[in-house]
């Protein structure tokens, strides 16, 4: 937490014990309504404490990898796990990769390939890729259509992992379609 959170806190913490104070003493004769009735705000204010206190994690959790789109280009903000991730919708179904710099491919995982209607099992994984897990087998498959924004590519290639993965990759075959990719603080822009 910083400091202007802890000061944050600190004051919402005088601000609630006043109001409290006040809200018991006006009340005195109905003590054991107010003091319920006290309990009730004090559960209400920690729990918008704790949704303050978790606000990134909770925004990636229900709105994660929105990229916004402007005349320059996207912008990304990276995830709480030092991530870039970006949401594309391919073969009409939204998929959520982690922009890797260091993948050949778009790597869709097994699940997500299930999920754009490719049937898995009539794969041939012939191919091998190295990854920091080690090496794996991959088959070659074609996308239909995978759209950003406003940006609509037609006969996309991409690989389906053989192996276990955490999440698809969006490798260089897909970022190549941007002239610029750059790195700002906690943003990825991607500018057509």
């Amino acid at each position: 937490m910083s400091g202007d959170e802890k000061a944050y806190f600190f004051y919402m913490l005088i601000l609630l014990v006043f109001i409290g104070a006040g809200f018991v003493y006006g009340n005195r004769e109905r003590l054991s309504t107010t003091l319920l009735q006290a309990a009730v705000w004090v559960l209400i204010f920690c729990g918008v404490l704790i949704a303050y206190g978790f606000k990134d994690t909770l925004q990636q959790q229900f709105a994660p990898s929105r990229a916004v789109q402007s005349a320059d280009g996207f912008e990304v903000v990276r995830g709480n796990d030092r991530h870039f991730h970006l949401t594309l919708e391919v073969n009409g179904t939204p998929i959520t990769f982690i922009v890797d710099t260091g993948a050949s491919d778009i790597v869709l995982t097994q699940d997500d390939a299930k999920r754009v209607g490719i049937d898995v099992d009539s794969l041939a994984f012939l191919g091998r890729a190295s990854t920091a897990n080690g090496t794996v087998e991959t088959a070659a498959t074609v996308l239909d259509q995978v759209v950003l924004g406003d940006l609509v590519d037609r006969d996309v290639r991409a690989s389906v992992n053989g192996g276990e993965m955490f999440g698809s990759l969006l490798g260089m075959s897909y970022l190549n379609r941007f002239s610029e990719i750059s790195i700002r603080g906690d943003r990825l822009i991607l500018k057509p």
